[in-house]
């Protein structure tokens, strides 16, 4: 069975009036985890796309670049997606509910906030509903202040466009600080820990999309430091 049959199985059950607390218990295992993590990206995008007031071809077409949907699955992911964006109610619940499945400072959660920011300036445009839902999302996922900066600056081009922002660290940190932070970035993009720790194999183009822009970020440090 598809991971997105299987994410219609988790729909049909909330729609039958499973709860959303039972419907998450049973994915708090692997492979199982994948699909919960599938729900909420694909729920948490969807409402945080809404958050704005609208939702646009260009959020709806970065989802499809952080998902990669087989023709045959369109519908179910679809699906998940109209009835997630009908309003921004409820987000909190699906947050806290991921936080639970994958526990405090698990890399998954920040694979996560990846998938939402790639979203949210897939428009062209950073809206202040917008950085309020991210961090209160972020918030229930047990991130602090500095390591949500640190993840907008990776995305929104006004948020503090500095790349020492994007590893978390102050301009006079050491080289080797910054060295060892960029090759852990690089280490925890691999694929294969991505999926390890619960990112569906649909979703490892966030791993591009990261490494990308932590390789500009080192670029850039070592240019300046000669």
């Amino acid at each position: 069975m598809s991971l997105w049959s299987r994410i219609s199985d988790a729909i049909s059950a909330l729609a039958a009036g499973e709860s959303l607390s039972e419907v998450f218990t049973h994915l708090r295992t692997p492979p199982e985890k994948r699909v919960g993590f599938a729900i909420a990206v694909i729920a948490l995008g969807a409402k945080m796309a809404k958050a704005d007031g609208q939702v646009t071809r260009d959020e709806v077409s970065a989802f499809r670049e952080v998902f990669t949907i087989p023709p045959g699955d369109e519908k179910n992911a679809a699906k998940l997606f109209n009835l997630a964006r009908q309003d921004v109610a409820g987000y909190e619940q699906y947050a806290t509910k991921i936080a639970a499945m994958f526990g405090a400072q698990d890399a998954a959660l920040c694979d996560l906030m990846e998938g939402l920011f790639f979203i949210a300036i897939a428009d062209g445009e950073y809206h202040p509903a917008e950085d309020d839902f991210l961090a209160r999302v972020a918030h229930i996922l047990g991130f602090d202040q500095r390591r949500f900066r640190s993840l907008r600056a990776r995305f929104v081009p006004d948020a503090i466009p500095d790349p020492y922002e994007v590893f978390g660290l102050e301009p006079d940190a050491t080289y080797e600080q910054l060295r060892a932070a960029w090759r852990t970035e690089v280490r925890e993009s691999h694929p294969d820990r991505m999926i390890a720790r619960g990112v569906p194999e649909e979703a490892v183009k966030l791993a591009e999309k990261r490494l990308i822009v932590v390789n500009n970020a080192w670029e850039e440090i070592k240019a300046e430091r000669g």
